[in-house]
């Protein structure tokens, strides 16, 4: 059982913020994400965790234990990086059983040959044990760096943007093999990322952070579907969600620059709101109520996203297929308003 808490974390580098107050709890076998840009942070959160930084003030707590003035090699948690860190002179064997063979292990040959072999095999580079990193591509590199924190058999994973550096393709692949190999395991994980889908597509539950303040925590349904705020709405989506001014009063909403009013069941007044509406829920139909211009189309295979032209602004619609509209044409819609996300002049959703 291990259990990761932070308690009221606050962390500054002379002038600089990098995190504010944050609170959060990583549950037993958790594959939880920390979600946020460059500069929101995430890699300061995880330094923060290992030992690598103290906190300012707030602590950190590991199986209810505070761990503040524990050195980070007795904090028992291993670190996988963006980058590599590996030995290139050493073979990927070697490598792994590395970890094993610090200080106060002393495990025998026999069970360090066993733990890396069947880490190699959940990882499929059993065929690689031999050879040198230095010789490896980066995806092979990466899974190297991943069996090596296995091994261990750690606490707490933690790891940061571990698949930035690799290409569409493979980082589609190693997702899917991280989220198994991580229940499979049992291993409390904090995972690190500035990648929207990365964070939808592995988490149990997601935090989001913005210059150092948390600012949602929940579920990749929460945070798509009933985002905190419009920061939320907008990091989360892709394309990203359609965010126009408006005017709500008794039952009707008024989307001013596209010209267009919607039936709602909201009966209150606010002068001024911002609607989001995700592009999957601008749906293009012969029978639509409103009517724009075919402005921009991007065919993506599975589907189309449709940039249309309504009034003074621009909407963003996304439909299955690829579909033959060109630059000009005409298009009716509808707006699905049982998925509209209405927010404050600050920014907060109501």
């Amino acid at each position: 059982m291990s259990e990761l808490i932070l308690q009221n974390v606050t962390k500054t580098f002379g002038t600089i913020t990098a995190l504010n107050n944050v609170s959060f709890t990583v549950n037993d076998n958790e594959f939880f994400v920390l979600l946020g840009p460059t500069g929101a942070g995430k890699s300061t959160t995880l330094r923060v965790v290992c030992g690598l930084e103290k906190p300012d003030s707030g602590h950190v707590l590991l199986d209810g234990q505070v761990c503040d003035d524990v050195s980070p090699s007795d904090r028992d948690v291993a670190i996988v990086f963006q980058q590599y860190s590996l030995y290139p002179t050493m073979t990927v064997y070697d490598n792994m059983a590395f970890p094993l063979k610090a200080p106060g292990r002393k495990l025998p040959k026999t069970e360090i040959k066993q733990k890396i072999e069947a880490a190699a095999e959940k990882l499929r580079i059993t065929h690689l044990l031999d050879r040198k990193t230095a010789q490896l591509s980066g995806g092979e590199m990466q899974r190297v760096s991943i069996g090596r924190a296995i091994v261990r058999r750690p606490r707490v994973f933690l790891m940061d943007e571990p698949l930035s550096n690799l290409d569409a393709k493979l980082r589609e692949a190693l997702r899917a093999e991280l989220k198994h190999l991580q229940k499979e395991e049992g291993v409390t994980t904090l995972y690190v990322t500035h990648d929207q889908i990365e964070a939808l597509t592995m988490a149990d539950r997601i935090g989001v952070l913005n210059h150092g303040n948390l600012v949602q925590v929940g579920t990749p349904e929460d945070i798509y579907d009933r985002p905190a705020n419009t920061y939320v709405a907008k990091l989360v989506g892709s394309p990203r969600i359609n965010l126009l001014p408006g005017k709500l009063e008794n039952g009707k909403l008024s989307l001013l620059d596209l010209g267009i009013e919607i039936e709602v069941d909201e009966k209150i007044t606010n002068d001024r709101v911002d609607i989001g509406i995700r592009p999957e829920n601008v749906l293009i139909t012969s029978s639509g109520k409103y009517k724009g211009e075919v402005h921009l189309t991007e065919p993506l295979g599975a589907e189309t996203v449709i940039h249309i032209k309504c009034g003074n602004a621009e909407i963003v619609s996304m439909v299955a297929g690829l579909v033959q509209y060109k630059h000009g044409d005409l298009v009716r819609f509808d707006i699905d308003k049982t998925h509209l996300h209405f927010f404050n002049e600050q920014g907060d959703r109501f």
